[in-house]
């Protein structure tokens, strides 16, 4: 079962978000503008561009129609890596267009190809890091361990390659 926990983790993994909470909510917000949010009654709210709520809504039959542009469903009729997927999609509709530009030119990253980057971190970790503007070494070295972990497709063996090519 998808938790807030997980929705939390997924929202935050994208650049330039904020959290912002409410009684009885949980918002987040990228560029002053919410892209999804849940209440105390376990509904995950998304505002998502009119092409993906048809998606949505086929996809789970317990999603409720939108209304002023948000969707809402159970979160825990979603798993996790849907979640993942519709959070993302919220986020970029929502974005300010340069920043979300930026983060889908990371999908197309190749490991080796960006910066100096080493190739051994991945796809996934390349694409996090392309997809938040960090093309460089230098700009991992001014990074936490857990700032980069938060980054969806960052994980301990990126973080640990990251490190060694980092060190004298």
């Amino acid at each position: 079962m998808t938790t807030l926990v997980q929705l939390r983790k997924a929202a935050l993994s994208h650049p330039g978000t904020a959290e912002e909470a409410a009684p009885g909510t949980v918002a987040f917000t990228v560029g002053g503008k919410r892209f999804a949010s849940m209440g105390e009654d376990g509904l995950l709210e998304l505002r998502l561009p009119a092409s993906d709520v048809e998606e949505l809504l086929t996809a789970h039959p317990t999603a409720q129609p939108p209304v002023r542009g948000v969707v809402r469903v159970a979160i825990g009729d979603v798993n996790g890596q849907q979640l993942n997927h519709w959070v993302r999609r919220a986020w970029l509709s929502q974005a300010p267009k340069r920043l979300a530009a930026r983060v889908a030119a990371g999908d197309t990253a190749k490991p080796g190809e960006v910066g100096d980057l080493p190739k051994a971190i991945g796809g996934p970790a390349t694409r996090a890091l392309a997809g938040a503007g960090i093309t460089t070494l230098a700009q991992v070295a001014a990074l936490t361990d857990a700032e980069l972990l938060a980054m969806h497709g960052v994980g301990p063996k990126a973080v640990r390659i990251l490190r060694e090519a980092l060190a004298p």
